[in-house]
């Protein structure tokens, strides 16, 4: 049985998420499963990870939105954070 696919497109350089978004999309998850550490963006920070609480990350990812791992994907009421495509299709299977 194939799902019925509805692709919503958001740049979120161009409309940055609001912290009622962030948390909506996190659904009670650590914002750690958000945050891109793996960001140069991150790294140009200096900033030592085992410091910030999901505050501090949310805090971070509203100023700077490369912060946020990407693509967001939500599929029914699950949403996966930095999905390759084989890990989608695998979702998409189920």
């Amino acid at each position: 049985m194939q799902k019925k696919v509805e692709i919503n497109e958001r740049d979120f350089f161009k409309t940055p998420f609001t912290r009622t978004e962030i948390n909506a999309l996190l659904q009670k998850q650590p914002a750690s499963e958000m945050f891109s550490f793996r960001s140069p963006s991150f790294k140009s920070l200096g900033l030592d990870q085992a410091n910030l609480k999901d505050k501090d990350l949310i805090d971070l990812m509203l100023k700077e939105p490369r912060l946020i791992r990407r693509p967001i994907v939500k599929v029914d009421r699950k949403v996966y954070f930095g999905v390759d495509s084989k890990a989608l299709a695998e979702i998409m299977k189920t």
